[in-house]
């Protein structure tokens, strides 16, 4: 048998590997490590030597039987490879047993991937490439833009396990989701992605997770694009994996932990004032003049105290009802007196009487301030039973500030987060309560009011659909050098609160107030930042926001400052408070209810007095229960030329939504504002809605018109997210065709018209007051009629306030309808006869141009009715024509002939004188006489044409005339 050319090169060729083995070293177990091989069909596997680099060395350990692929390790202990046997962790280190450990995020861990995105969809061109999660030290943060931030990581689990990690999400302008895909991309059911608001610790999330290849996912996006205050970000620390079987090494605790035994799983922090470095077993002291927060890898030197790092409070009356000035060092202290230029503490002032108790609470023998019990009310001092007749004005007023009251609290949020504690925010100091100078001036200096809830008196009507619940005031005053902000937030929980009103720069004292109108709004936050731009060094410890007095009305367990008047059930000395009937106020000082006049409504917030009965406005009408003014959709307009308009809305009172056009932020992401309105109705009616739905919890508001910003997402199972809803009117003021009402005005111009039929314009206004709103805000929906335009929802913004408002505060809409028209009558056809043909005519009825008109009447139906055509008439008319024709010559000739017998008959009267015309005989009669020769009649006329005896007649009339007058002349 031959061996070819092939089988040569080839023996070669491993005559020359050979060789080269030769030549390399045995390879020491530095040069290699273990690993375990895919296992197979019978959960086997095989434990391989894999060099740490290639062709180093040679002789590598053969392969041997592994562990089955159940085998797993407990915690704090790890798997040595060598011996294929558990042990334990060594002290400074830590092992979760099966599973792996993030908890050091100086910087992005291997396997984690991140990057932004823009899932808005319509801009290309947005530069997201930044917006991603950014490790932070002791965790890893989301970004804060409109960008879509995705944080991943893929493992392959051998058998299953959980996943658990550590977040804070504080700000609800942010979603936030976590799920897991499989290999196949196939996402986990979960019960919601959606993650919860945090409270204001940290917390904990925990899932299951299947065998086989797992991608977990943390994603976030802002829905906030024209926020008024910085959006804190999703905060993420200690992720905990399980179920990858085994862990071949232990991890060295990190700096600021430690780990004091062996077999540990996890390490612990440093108390304050210590350090350890990477993998330590006991934390080190830091020297005198240096300091350290507890977690701390290493120690900072003391700086020189200042008059920042005090701040003064009055301290908690004594036994002997004193109070006394006095300074503290900010908690904890880590500046240094003893350094040259420090400063002391200065001393405390001298003692002074304690003023009075606040409002509702009296002083004891201790000189403590305990609350007056039910149905008594104080004014500070000591509590007197409400006399017969009154009921106590609940509420908490806080106007001394000793102490701190029970149900407020004040603490310190980071713009970088940690667990140490930040010291004291604000502090009592007597007439106010102000913040102290804080650890850095982008602290958020934080005051929290919570109430367990609210109930109107028995002396006021029951809650209607725009009832307000309570109502908070508060005196303030900001002094600041910097660009500080001072913010106003109501909410349900510490986190999940609504900017209510921010102030910028410094504040003269003056008074805020705001109406409550859910009864879920149980906490009240005040926050101050000195400045939003960060920097180690304290500038601006001075700036300072002082509240000097908060009063919030029907609290649930509040006490009572005084006591009012209140309508008895009864006469009896006994009788309980009861409110007016609907329709009535109570006559202040007396308990007397009386009749509000004619279609008026009771201001709810003010039941007392004649004032609290207010004139419902323009073709409105009251509701049942009195307490608000509607419109049931129709309207009698008298126009200047006396035909009346009557409209009917009905069909546009159902809720109506439209967008108006796109706009961007910086960052490419296109958002709309969304408005929702409820032009008219009866009780009962649905109100328009606008909501927050970015997460779970978010809120809603309710009213005729709203308003909301509006995202357009893939990333949810919602095609748009809606954030930042706000009420722009939830009373109705009037409806008519005058273009101001009440001080809201709704100038032409802003839309232009080319119709002469007048715009109907439905006024409203909101309660919610703002900063730049003092009044609340308004509404105008102008309706305009237009017969061509067939859909319900056509309604426009001003050309030139794209927004919908011009001044930020009075909104205002045109909706464009046929609904809008008034209803057809009468007075908006006309009739058209046509000619008689054949007997017959028809009479049409045709709608007036241009037609201003839609429903109503309709046009009636044709006529045909019975009619006598031309000829008839024309025949008749020749006829008698002609028959009055012969007449007339009849008449004329006989006329003529009298005329002349007449003319005979003095003919010879004259030649009978002997022609002396003044001297005639006297005639007996000028009339024929009978028997008279009948042939005298006929003269020679007969001889002659019948043209030619009317000219000689003409001409014989004439010569007699002539002479008559001669006859006249002479006598």
């Amino acid at each position: 048998m031959q061996r070819g050319p092939a089988y040569l090169s080839n023996f070669l060729l491993w005559l020359l590997f050979a060789q080269t083995f030769a030549d390399l070293p045995m390879c020491k177990e530095s040069d290699f490590h273990f690993e375990y091989t895919e296992c197979d069909v019978l959960g086997s596997r095989w434990r391989v030597a894999v060099p740490n680099k290639a062709e180093t060395c040679t002789g590598l350990p053969d392969p041997v039987k592994g562990t089955q692929c159940t085998f797993s390790c407990s915690e704090g202990e790890f798997l040595n490879m060598q011996s294929q046997q558990c042990q334990k962790c060594a002290a400074g280190t830590y092992s979760l047993g099966t599973g792996v450990a993030f908890d050091e995020w100086d910087s992005l861990p291997t396997g984690f991937i991140t990057h932004g995105v823009n899932t808005n969809g319509d801009n290309i061109h947005a530069d997201c490439s930044n917006s991603t999660w950014t490790p932070k030290g002791d965790y890893i943060s989301s970004n804060t833009d409109e960008c879509t931030a995705t944080l991943s990581y893929a493992v392959s689990l051998k058998e299953p396990g959980t996943i658990f990690f550590e977040y804070f999400y504080p700000d609800y302008r942010i979603y936030f989701e976590f799920y897991v895909q499989n290999d196949q991309c196939q996402s986990t059911d979960y019960e919601s992605r959606g993650m919860k608001i945090s409270d204001r610790n940290w917390s904990q999330y925990r899932v299951e997770l299947n065998s086989g290849n797992n991608v977990l996912y943390w994603r976030t996006t802002t829905y906030a694009p024209l926020q008024d205050s910085a959006v804190k970000p999703v905060l993420l620390r200690n992720i905990n994996i399980s179920g990858v079987a085994y862990t071949s090494e232990c991890f060295h605790c990190k700096p600021g932990t430690y780990s004091a035994n062996k077999g540990s799983a996890h390490c612990a922090p440093c108390p304050a004032d210590t350090f350890s470095n990477k993998g330590a077993t006991v934390c080190h002291q830091c020297d005198a003049d240096k300091y350290a927060e507890a977690g701390s890898g290493s120690c900072k030197a003391r700086p020189a105290c200042t008059k920042s790092d005090y701040f003064y409070t009055h301290t908690p009356c004594d036994s002997e009802g004193k109070t006394q000035h006095m300074y503290k060092w900010i908690e904890p202290k880590i500046c240094s007196e003893t350094i040259e230029g420090a400063v002391t503490l200065p001393p405390s002032g001298e003692k002074q009487s304690c003023p009075p108790c606040n409002p509702g609470f009296f002083i004891t023998n201790s000189s403590t301030c305990e609350p007056c019990t039910s149905g008594f009310f104080s004014n500070g001092t000591a509590c007197a039973e409400c006399p017969v007749g009154t009921e106590p004005v609940m509420g908490f007023e806080y106007k001394w500030w000793n102490t701190m009251p029970s149900n407020m609290k004040s603490f310190n949020v980071r713009r970088e987060f940690s667990d140490s504690s930040h010291g004291t925010a604000w502090e009592v100091a007597g007439e106010y309560v102000y913040t102290t100078p804080g650890e850095q001036d982008t602290d958020h200096l934080t005051l929290m009011l919570t109430v367990p809830g609210y109930r109107l008196p028995q002396s006021m009507a029951k809650a209607s659909e725009r009832s307000k619940q309570s109502r908070i005031t508060f005196v303030f005053e900001t002094t600041c050098s910097a660009d500080c902000k001072f913010f106003f937030l109501a909410g349900y929980n510490q986190w999940n609160n609504d900017v209510v009103e921010t102030w910028t720069g410094s504040n003269r004292k003056q008074s805020y107030s705001y109406l409550i109108q859910d009864n879920s709004t149980i906490t009240f936050t005040w926050t101050f930042q000195r400045t939003e731009e960060f920097s180690m060094e304290r500038m601006y410890s001075a700036d300072v926001a002082k509240i000097y007095s908060i009063h919030i009305t029907n609290v649930i367990g509040g006490v009572a400052s005084q006591c009012r008047r209140c309508a008895l059930r009864s006469a009896t000395a006994s009788s309980a408070c009861v409110p007016c009937p609907p329709g009535h106020y109570m006559i202040n000082g007396t308990g007397a209810c009386k009749s509000c006049p004619p279609n008026t409504f009771i201001r709810a917030e003010q039941p007392v007095g004649e004032a609290a009965c207010v004139q419902c406005g323009p073709n409105t009408k009251r509701n049942k229960a009195h307490t608000e003014c509607l419109s049931d959709c129709t309207l009698h307009v008298h126009t200047s030329e006396g035909a009346p308009l009557h409209y009917d809305f009905s069909p546009l009172a159902n809720v109506t939504g439209f967008h108006s056009s796109p706009r961007f932020t910086n960052k490419g992401l296109r958002y709309f504002h969304r408005f929702n309105m409820g032009l008219c109705g009866k009780e009962g009616r649905v109100p328009a809605t606008c909501m927050d739905n970015v997460t779970d919890s978010g809120r809603d508001v309710k009213g005729y018109v709203c308003q909301s910003t509006v995202v357009p997402s893939d990333i949810r199972s919602q095609s748009v997210v809606s954030s930042q809803p706000f009420l722009i009117g939830d009373q109705l003021i009037g409806v008519t065709t005058d273009t101001t009402l009440n001080g809201i005005s709704s100038p032409k111009w802003l839309f232009p018209a080319a119709s002469s039929l007048p715009d109907v314009i439905f006024y409203y206004m909101s309660s919610e007051t703002t900063q730049a709103c003092k009044q609340g805000r308004s509404a105008t929906i102008r309706l305009r009629c237009d017969p061509t335009v067939t859909v319900k929802d056509h309604i426009a913004l001003p050309s030139n306030c794209s927004e919908g408002t011009c001044d930020g505060c009075t909104f205002h809409f045109l909706w464009q309808s046929q609904h809008a028209c008034p209803l057809c009558t009468k007075h908006h056809y006309k009739e058209i006869v046509s000619a008689c043909i054949q007997g017959i005519q028809k009479t049409t009825y045709v709608w007036q141009q241009p037609l201003q008109c839609y429903g109503g009447e309709s046009l009636p139906a044709q006529k045909v009715s019975a009619c006598v055509t031309l000829d008839f008439w024309l025949k008749f008319g020749v006829s008698t024509g002609t028959i009055a024709a012969v007449l007339l010559i009849s008449v004329s000739c006989y006329f003529w002939k009298k005329t002349r017998k007449l003319q005979y008959k003095y003919s010879k009267l004259i030649m009978s004188s002997g022609g002396k015309e003044c001297d005639l005989p006297t005639a007996d009669s000028c009339a024929i006489m009978e028997g008279e020769d009948a042939e005298d009649d006929l003269m020679d006329l007969t001889k002659k044409p019948f043209f030619s005896k009317i000219k000689s007649f003409s001409r014989e009339v004439s010569h007699s005339s002539v002479r008559t007058r001669i006859q006249l002349q002479g006598n």
